[in-house]
């Protein structure tokens, strides 16, 4: 497939790599890759925390503030970039996505944690005061095992990790439990993770209340109640997120992004696209393009 956005996997940052696994303050991170504050995908789990910094970061076209103490979760195929002020430190964690499958007997362990359902809204941290001194600890620790490797030091390094996962996990499902019992919240995250694999080819909440063994008004309801959108717009929201980061490609032609998200053709395609964004993909594609190039002048 043609691309215009840069991927980067774990093997791109070879001076860093280790067994699928990278670990590293930010500011030498950062200092090795200024090619990384610009708009890019990645292959891999990435995890930042900073500590010291200003400026914005990108997430799939929705800006952040960067604040110190605050804690960035991205998973493979998120767009993202950087634009700092001034000086920048903290943690940041790479690993890929089988990293953790010969140690855990459920592949699927990381879909528990909101944080990695690929959404924005959950995707960034900012962490009470009370666990700065716990979780600053076990960031120390990955770095003191990363730089100075043991005997089992990849499992201490996914053992602290997962620490960090759960500790911030625990966080964010305090939030969640008000809203939500841990049944519907195993339902919902079924819910996102088939639409994650399908988006492309089953676009009505029927199809996906019959693979998850309940009603549509269930699913529906579960939707409003959890996100307070329905399931229908789950689904679009998700189809959107993609019309947007092929869109971005330039060398992507509106026909080729409508036909690999499974429109009947153009016009079906940009109907939908303006609905949902009120915009057309072209005007879509023009305002993204001025903002990123707003954005790489700032760094200059």
């Amino acid at each position: 497939m043609k691309q215009d956005i840069p991927v980067y996997d774990i093997c791109t940052l070879s001076e860093f790599k280790q067994d699928d696994i990278l670990i590293s303050r930010f500011a030498p991170y950062l200092q090795r890759h200024q090619n990384l504050q610009m708009a890019h995908k990645h292959t891999f789990y990435h995890l930042v925390l900073f500590t010291q910094g200003d400026g914005n970061h990108t997430i799939d076209f929705e800006q952040f503030e960067v604040k110190p103490y605050q804690v960035y979760f991205m998973v493979p195929g998120q767009v993202h970039s950087w634009a700092f002020k001034g000086d920048v430190d903290g943690y940041v964690i790479n690993f890929s996505v089988p990293f953790f499958n010969s140690f855990l007997l459920k592949p699927d362990y990381l879909e528990q944690f909101s944080f990695f359902n690929g959404s924005t809204a959950n995707a960034v941290i900012d962490l009470p005061q009370q666990v700065h001194k716990e979780i600053l600890a076990l960031f120390e620790q990955l770095v003191a095992e990363s730089e100075a490797p043991q005997r089992l030091g990849l499992d201490m390094v996914r053992a602290l990790i997962l620490q960090v996962f759960i500790k911030v996990g625990r966080l964010g499902f305090e939030q969640q439990e008000i809203n939500i019992n841990p049944y519907n919240y195993t339902l919902l995250r079924n819910f996102q993770t088939l639409i994650e694999k399908y988006y492309k080819t089953l676009r009505l909440p029927k199809d996906y209340a019959a693979m998850l063994y309940i009603t549509p008004n269930h699913l529906n309801a579960l939707c409003k109640d959890a996100l307070n959108i329905s399931a229908g717009e789950v689904i679009r929201n998700r189809v959107t997120l993609e019309a947007k980061r092929l869109l971005i490609n330039l060398q992507l032609g509106i026909s080729e992004i409508a036909a690999q998200l499974n429109f009947e053709d153009n016009s079906n395609f940009t109907k939908f696209f303006k609905k949902q964004t009120g915009l057309t993909p072209e005007v879509f594609r023009k305002e993204a393009l001025k903002h990123t190039q707003h954005e790489n002048i700032k760094l200059r």
